[in-house]
């Protein structure tokens, strides 16, 4: 009875450490195997720069990128907000999420982009829905999830990549 007893004691007690282990945190943990953190928002992101500038842009390394379009002025523009049908002459910046790295500005080129009829322009679906409501003189930052951008097709960027954008409103007719 005693042996009984004793190997009843024992496994209780193995089974007691190894519940208490496996749900333990030793605080050994790499940056690798952390879970995602919290969805990022546009004040996560670091813009500097003034309208007109080359802007850079500094992304989060402790959230995960939002799920869909998410917009900030980062610089208040005048005037009536641009509305469907519009054409908005912009200059921008696109940072990709994944490598945090700037894969295209037309600051560079001293070349303003075009996105006309604002809503239906030939651009990808984020930048239709994100330019709606900006200003003359605006600094918008808009962050795009994939299926609001390039999607599993890339279009030269990584498949499923977020896009980041710091768009500058130059005019609006």
């Amino acid at each position: 009875m005693r042996t009984a007893r004793r190997i009843t004691s024992a496994l209780a007690a193995t089974a007691f450490l190894f519940t208490a282990a496996a749900c333990s945190d030793s605080g050994d943990s790499s940056d690798g195997d952390a879970a995602p953190g919290k969805e990022c928002t546009a004040d996560d992101i670091e813009v500097t720069g003034g309208f007109g500038e080359k802007p850079t842009v500094t992304l989060p390394d402790d959230c995960t990128p939002p799920t869909s379009v998410v917009t900030k002025d980062l610089v208040a523009g005048s005037g009536p907000e641009a509305k469907e049908g519009d054409t908005v002459l912009t200059d921008y910046l696109l940072v990709t999420w994944s490598n945090k790295q700037v894969l295209d500005n037309s600051f560079d080129r001293g070349q303003p982009f075009p996105v006309t009829p604002l809503g239906q322009a030939p651009v990808i679906d984020g930048w239709n829905e994100g330019l709606v409501g900006i200003q003359k003189d605006a600094r918008r930052l808009i962050i795009i999830p994939p299926e609001k951008g390039y999607g599993p097709g890339g279009n030269g960027v990584e498949p499923n990549e977020t896009l980041v954008f710091v768009v500058d409103a130059l005019e609006i007719s």
